[in-house]
């Protein structure tokens, strides 16, 4: 028997929930719903979703908020949902680490399309995102114990250095400012004279160095930031 995908669903519009819920089920999914992001990591572990789907508009807790707590454990694909047609929180959720983006209202089949082609661009991604591990390419980055295995090698990190890691196996191929990295691992804005993400970065290279299918793989962009290589 084939395994329905699951798709963990926070909108505070019990109508939509109640639409989106039977259409997909029709469709081939398995849905679970939440009216609030209060609970957006517990229920990230209880359900375990193939894919979440995020209202921005929510009491309590607003969307963009839910997709930063939730890129801090995984990287699940996300598509948001807005009643807004501000291009600022679109930008701002694609730049946090949403997949896609659909402002309400919309038609349930164009949400379907666009399910589908995250999941199959999730499928071909070299990446394996699970709790505490984070696995590309061959390296294996245990975030709780801080280390890199590399081969049979197991390198210690310092917890900047394991969470700046983290942040670059996670989306290989993305350019990420150094405005976005100083944000998700140091929580402060970026000062053009503060030079700690690249004194992080060189260590970063120091421990690949030695190995010659990994040491390009942080590459710099130019004016912008860096990215992890995953091919």
């Amino acid at each position: 028997m084939e395994v329905q995908p699951k798709v963990l669903l926070f909108d505070d519009d019990v109508k939509l929930q109640s639409l989106l819920t039977e259409y997909l089920q029709g469709a081939g999914f398995e849905v679970h719903c939440r009216q609030t992001g209060l609970d957006a990591v517990a229920a990230l572990h209880s359900v375990q979703p193939s894919m979440v789907i995020l209202d921005i508009m929510m009491p309590g807790m607003d969307g963009l908020s839910v997709l930063r707590m939730l890129r801090v454990e995984s990287r699940v694909p996300v598509i948001m949902l807005t009643a807004r047609g501000d291009d600022a929180d679109r930008i701002v959720g694609l730049e946090l680490g949403a997949d896609d983006y659909l402002a309400k209202p919309f038609n349930p089949r164009e949400l379907l399309a666009r399910m589908r082609a995250v999941l199959r661009r999730a499928e071909s991604s070299p990446v394996s995102v699970s709790a505490g591990r984070v696995e590309c390419v061959g390296l294996v980055l245990d975030t709780g114990r801080q280390e890199l295995v590399i081969g049979e090698t197991v390198v210690d990190l310092s917890p900047t250095e394991t969470k700046l890691m983290a942040e670059l196996m996670r989306q290989p191929g993305v350019e990420l400012s150094r405005d976005d990295l100083m944000t998700r691992v140091w929580g402060r804005e970026f000062n053009a004279y503060d030079r700690c993400i690249d004194v992080h970065i060189s260590k970063l290279r120091s421990v690949l160095k030695p190995y010659p299918e990994h040491a390009e793989r942080i590459r710099t962009v130019w004016g912008k930031g860096y990215m992890f290589l995953g091919q």
